[in-house]
């Protein structure tokens, strides 16, 4: 596996942000999230991911709202040094060409006007193929005249990422990049002949969601983590069994550079060529993210952590909706 020659920087997640079921969200916690983003753009993290499926409950597209609260009160030109990406969801009832325009508008009205790049949240090629393709031209077309700057899509494999890419540049519309679930324990954009690999062929930005398995992945002495409950306590209790010694390299890694755990897991990420999102919910996770940004792994470090990785037998689980 070759190693990217210009690491790609970092990014933020806001999947937590809204979501009670996963993530415990209480909106007593908006102060400290706010507090969070604030230290993020402070210390120069430049990509904001959102959807508009994230938040659960009465918290629907809670991320979106807080998002493009916090951007709006922000000053003009501070606004204008980072990229805020939202995605919209391809749910069964938004069909054609014009299925996703009424989301569009909902998505920039939330973020208050501070919409970057419009993604396609998950292919529907496993149950529903002829639903993807009017879906996208409509994106191209809010993008053709001028409503959105940038498009890309989510959980596309290569095959599928080939294709749309083929037919967006038919129309002139550049695919500016994939979003698939990457991290140490979720090693296949990697492998030969994965996305990682098409899109440097295709120059396409590839983003890694989830890639410090839901939190898994960031041990820290510091701020202990709180025991998950719900489907993280089923998670974590797998991977505490079946991965422990991916996790044990990973913490004698980052002992030996004096970094966290999630800087090495992240790094990992971006010496492959993906742009990693970790979800930033406290000040100082935005801290420990924005530190990773000051070095790479060397190759030999990156060699070991492949190892890791690919002889671990546990893994996280594959997103349903990811297409081949």
């Amino acid at each position: 596996m070759s190693l990217s020659m210009d690491p790609p920087s970092i990014g933020v997640g806001t999947w937590a942000w809204g979501n009670q079921f996963l993530w415990g969200y209480d909106p007593k916690q908006d102060s400290q999230i706010e507090a969070a983003f604030q230290r993020a753009i402070a210390l120069g993290l430049r990509f904001f991911d959102t959807a508009d499926s994230y938040g659960t409950g009465r918290w629907n597209a809670r991320s979106e709202t807080l998002l493009g609260t916090w951007c709006a009160a922000l000053p003009a030109n501070t606004r204008e040094t980072f990229t805020v990406a939202t995605k919209l969801a391809p749910f069964p009832w938004r069909l054609g060409r014009r299925g996703l325009d009424r989301a569009l508008s909902a998505s920039r009205e939330r973020l208050q006007g501070k919409l970057d790049r419009v993604q396609l949240h998950w292919s529907t090629a496993r149950y529903a193929p002829w639903q993807e393709r009017p879906l996208l031209e409509g994106l191209a077309d809010r993008l053709l005249a001028g409503e959105v700057a940038e498009l890309g899509v989510s959980n596309f494999g290569p095959r599928r990422l080939r294709q749309v890419h083929g037919f967006l540049a038919e129309r002139g519309v550049r695919l500016s990049s994939l979003q698939v679930q990457f991290s140490l324990l979720a090693p296949e954009a990697a492998a030969p002949g994965g996305v990682a690999e098409v899109c440097r062929e295709l120059e396409v930005e590839l983003i890694a969601y989830s890639p410090l398995a839901l939190g898994w992945l960031a041990p820290s002495k510091e701020r202990p983590r709180a025991k998950p409950t719900g489907p993280r306590k089923l998670l974590f209790n797998r991977l505490d069994r079946g991965a422990a010694d991916l996790r044990e390299g990973l913490v004698n890694m980052a002992a030996t550079r004096d970094v966290s755990p999630a800087a090495v897991a992240l790094n990992w990420c971006r010496s492959h060529g993906a742009m990693p999102i970790p979800g930033v919910r406290h000040p100082d996770q935005a801290e420990q993210t924005a530190a990773a940004l000051n070095w790479m792994l060397s190759k030999e470090e990156v060699l070991e952590l492949d190892r890791l990785a690919y002889t671990n037998r546990e893994r996280m689980p594959a997103n349903p909706f990811q297409s081949a």
